[in-house]
């Protein structure tokens, strides 16, 4: 199993960095890895549900995510539901901290595939750090910018 974890300090309001990241259907316009993301359910008081569909070294990678969003305690916990990876999930943190907004993701994972497992489970760990990296950066960067203020 791999685990990989991103963090970033958003200045911004604890809820303005909360409502923007519960919007998913926007990641693959700054996850290139990302090549679609669908929302297929997603009505109040019940987990969301996504399609995502992401690129790792030209092999397609499909999951069902469940999202359970916990509006007062500010958190989402998300898991696969069906899908290529043997486990994936993990969680969503955001805390008020001096001067805005403290967001962590972590995520917990298995994919393995008989003889290039290893390789590959390698080469997606560095992709998956990357694709949050970026993920927070673009949040960051949305609310922290002068147009969006």
């Amino acid at each position: 199993m791999a685990q990989v974890e991103g963090t970033v300090l958003i200045r911004a309001p604890l809820e303005a960095a909360y409502a923007l990241a519960k919007r998913v259907e926007d990641f693959p316009r700054f996850m290139p890895d990302l090549e679609r993301l669908t929302v297929l359910e997603r009505r109040d008081g019940v987990p969301v549900l996504t399609e995502w569909v992401g690129i790792v070294e030209g092999r397609r990678i499909r999951w069902i995510e469940e999202d359970a969003w916990d509006d007062a305690r500010h958190l989402c916990r998300f898991r696969q539901r069906d899908g290529d990876f043997d486990r994936y999930e993990g969680t969503w943190t955001f805390s008020p901290e001096s001067g805005g907004t403290r967001t962590t993701i972590v995520v917990d994972f298995e994919f393995d595939i008989p003889l290039i497992g290893g390789l590959l489970s390698t080469l997606l760990r560095m992709k998956m750090k990357e694709n949050l990296e970026r993920m927070l950066g673009a949040l960051q960067r949305r609310l922290e910018s002068p147009a969006q203020a």
